[in-house]
């Protein structure tokens, strides 16, 4: 059941933007793909799309560890390439892109491009288990997931929330089985975790004292793998990306599955974002190394990096 009137949800057929040109394809082996893709190899696995002020694109390609701009043109750029196999990104108010990446942690790297530096490498010495997603709240506070291998059978994935203004870390969530996307409500009183191998997204109250309390399940889905990357719209609508449904879910403030973005090609939906004040919704459709753009009928909220 996906709504209470009972009724499918709306289709909205996504089109290519662009797609990753052949010169920037790198069709060879890598650890990443040993480890997540049974060895085969990867020319590129797409994550992380977030618009900068100039309206610039910016994405991950996780097995090559690179950084990628897509200018107002179409243009593809590396920004950076490196030692890593970053995932999500999140801009910062002052420009600089930070890095939620699976090796070496929280990073950060100029709008200019170069080297990443680390933000966080470790906490109190232990290593992480892989960080997968990140987002800014309206403090300027950095949440990210740390999710490695974790799954129905270790469901040891945490939720971290990092302050750069005094460096306090804390962890806000313990016991989720693969913690991927997340976001806050357009007020930041609601907290949003995609939970891919618990095929869920899960919702929870942000108290007066920042701690969360009261986590459930918001909604559920089916399929081989599950909810990835997320983006709220200005109504607190919720567009879930879905990494192996070939598509992305809106969904209500209830829950409901209002309306479905559908790609025309691949079915490895990793991601999704607005373009900022706009109704313009772009995905990352990893496994063509393409990205998706829709017109859905709400908002983006507003970013932290835009305000």
């Amino acid at each position: 059941m996906w709504n209470l009137s009972f009724t499918p949800p709306e289709r909205i057929q996504a089109e290519v933007l662009t797609a990753m040109p052949d010169a920037l394809r790198l069709p060879r082996p890598s650890a990443w793909a040993d480890a997540n893709k049974a060895g085969e190899p990867i020319d590129s696995f797409l994550e992380g799309p977030v618009f900068d002020r100039a309206g610039n694109l910016y994405v991950t390609d996780i097995p090559h560890g690179r950084i990628l701009r897509i200018d107002a043109q179409g243009a593809w750029h590396v920004v950076a390439e490196y030692d890593g196999w970053p995932n999500g990104l999140a801009i910062h108010r002052d420009g600089s892109i930070w890095i939620a990446d699976y090796r070496r942690g929280l990073l950060r790297l100029s709008p200019e491009g170069g080297q990443p530096e680390a933000v966080l490498g470790h906490r109190n010495s232990e290593s992480f288990k892989g960080i997968n997603d990140l987002i800014f709240d309206a403090q300027g506070r950095c949440w990210f997931t740390d999710q490695g291998q974790t799954g129905m059978h270790d469901p040891s994935g945490r939720v971290y929330r990092y302050d750069p203004a005094d460096g306090r870390l804390d962890v806000l969530l313990s016991n989720a089985p693969s913690p991927n996307g997340l976001a806050l409500d357009a007020h930041g009183k609601a907290f949003f975790l995609a939970v891919t191998r618990g095929n869920a997204v899960w919702r929870g109250p942000v108290q007066r004292d920042g701690s969360l309390s009261k986590v459930g399940v918001l909604r559920t889905f089916f399929g081989t793998s599950g909810p990835d990357g997320m983006a709220v719209g200005a109504n607190n609508e919720l567009v879930v990306a879905h990494a192996s449904l070939g598509g992305a879910f809106v969904l209500n403030a209830m829950g409901e599955v209002t309306h479905f973005v559908q790609s025309p090609c691949g079915k490895t939906i990793t991601n999704v974002a607005f373009r900022p004040g706009t109704r313009q919704l772009v995905l990352t459709d990893s496994s063509t190394g393409t990205v998706l753009t829709a017109a859905l009928p709400c908002e983006g909220a507003a970013l932290y990096s835009h305000a």
